[in-house]
């Protein structure tokens, strides 16, 4: 029994949340208290579930979960390795911290099904990061649409479905120009297996090397529209700032799947080395992805409310992971997993501290008259945290990681430095206005700050993200070690493409 759960491991991410989901939602509709409870339940395990997945990535490669027992490119795969493992790991961890956070603030009481669709996009996350199949990643990437929707108008609000009704829009636009481009993927290789496409589209006739640049050009924009890259970051900021505060903290690693689905296809499929393409990807990545940090820490400089603070911040982050990735080599590709790491957990914090401003002001906007803030010293000490983490002072691991993205891109791009420092002093400037906005100049106002009960446990939640951030830092060798030897993998990915063939069938 327990070496048949070991060998359908890799599949019960996916799995756990898309059983448990219906379930909650049927079953348990009109008890909230078992909602919370199996919703939970879900999470821990899952948490649990990928300790072992990253247990067993880093001491056996790259394994393949064939379902059906069908072989590739015929059937659906899942393929286990670094990248995928760290990625459902960064998901259930962030995840349970967001779970207790919901159930601390009572924010899964103000609408109907909060649990369920949790667990739905949980799916859809894990699902995005194993599969080894580009239609699948697209069917993936379709749950996650649908279940982000359900949780961003959770609560309801005339501005919120505005700006769920333009995610929506934006993202289905997305998915079409995906289809296209799966469609022609697929009339001139005859495969969407990822590694049996590694190997197709190197391999093809130099008369078809202009339609599979195409192709390439319609994935990169498709994952653009998921990381929020300029120009077509347009949705994040009104989404973000409009959603409920824990949904906004889980949308934090719902831009980095675009990351990883960039990281994932252009040094499998479309490496800079491929003669159908060369690196034609890589000199457009790097310009977007320069425009993308200065537009998100112009945001943060200039935004009007803590949550557009925090969206505009997340589009920074996601501008200094792509402006490594553009590099595509071992050492930058490793440096921007470890700033993926930290910017998914320090912007998740921070969603989390806007939310509980909110709460406590009644409006997280950051002119006119500055309202007193219950608990003041306790969320100041919050947003100071995630403040420093996300204009990367030290010494948290925001500082580390662009410290080890800019000596990744020392001898390949000297615009990148100079971006990375004038945004980084930008953005310290922005969050400073902020900060002084809520905490300092509140002091002068005569009304005595409204009383608030002290949700201990989301507030727990949120120094748990605290406790991760530091740990992150003070574990950054051993974290480093293991993301470089992930990176190599990504490079030079034989062993991925064999573990196709050779993979273990269940």
């Amino acid at each position: 029994m327990t070496a048949m759960l070991s060998s359908h491991a890799m599949i019960l991410p996916v799995v756990l949340p898309a059983m448990l989901a219906p379930l909650i939602a049927m079953a348990m509709r009109h008890d909230l208290l078992l909602q919370r409870i199996f919703g939970l339940a879900g999470t821990v395990l899952l948490v649990i579930l990928s300790m072992g997945l990253l247990w067993q990535a880093t001491v056996s490669g790259p394994t393949v979960y064939r379902l059906g027992d069908w072989p590739a490119p015929f059937g659906i795969v899942l393929v286990l390795d670094r990248l995928s493992a760290m990625m459902v790991g960064l998901t259930s961890f962030l995840a349970l911290f967001i779970q207790l956070y919901v159930i601390g603030t009572g924010w899964d009481a103000r609408g109907k099904h909060f649990h369920a669709l949790f667990l739905f996009q949980l799916m859809g996350l894990n699902g995005a990061f194993l599969t080894g199949d580009a239609f699948n990643l697209f069917v993936f990437f379709e749950v996650l649409l649908i279940a982000s929707y359900g949780l961003m108008i959770h609560g309801a609000g005339q501005e919120r479905l505005r700006a769920g009704v333009q995610y929506v829009a934006f993202n289905l636009v997305g998915s079409t120009l995906f289809l296209f481009a799966l469609a022609t993927i697929y009339s001139v290789t005859g495969t969407l297996n990822m590694a049996d496409l590694a190997v197709k589209v190197a391999a093809l006739p130099e008369g078809e090397h202009a339609l599979i640049r195409v192709c390439g050009v319609l994935m990169l924009l498709v994952f653009a529209i998921k990381a929020a890259l300029v120009p077509l970051q347009f949705w994040l900021p009104g989404t973000y700032a409009n959603a409920p505060g824990p949904v906004a903290a889980l949308f934090a690693v719902m831009t980095k799947v675009g990351a990883y689905a960039i990281l994932r296809v252009f040094t499998l499929i479309f490496p800079p080395g491929v003669a159908a393409t060369g690196p034609l990807f890589a000199d457009i990545l790097m310009p977007a992805a320069i425009a993308t940090l200065v537009l998100g820490a112009v945001g943060v400089l200039g935004a009007t409310s803590l949550a557009r603070l925090a969206a505009f911040a997340a589009i920074a982050s996601m501008g200094t992971i792509l402006l490594a990735l553009a590099a595509f080599t071992p050492a930058a590709t490793a440096a921007a997993l470890y700033y993926l790491l930290h910017s998914t957990l320090a912007g998740a914090l921070l969603f989390l501290v806007s939310d509980l401003v909110l709460d406590r002001r009644g409006t997280g906007t950051l002119r006119g008259t500055a309202h007193p803030v219950a608990q003041s010293g306790l969320i100041a000490s919050l947003f100071f945290v995630a403040a420093i983490g996300m204009a990367g002072m030290p010494p948290l691991s925001g500082f580390l990681g662009k410290l080890m993205v800019l000596d990744a891109l020392r001898s390949t791009a000297t615009l990148a430095w100079t971006t990375i420092l004038v945004t980084s002093l930008i953005m310290i400037l922005g969050f400073a206005r902020a900060g002084s906005h809520l905490f300092w100049k509140s002091a002068a106002v005569d009304d005595a700050p409204p009383d608030h009960p002290p949700e201990a446990l989301a507030i727990t939640a949120a120094f748990g993200l605290v406790a991760a951030l530091v740990a992150l830092a003070v574990f950054a060798g051993p974290v480093m070690g293991w993301l470089q030897v992930a990176a190599q993998a990504l490079h030079a990915p034989a062993a991925y493409i064999a573990a196709n063939t050779l993979g273990i069938v269940p």
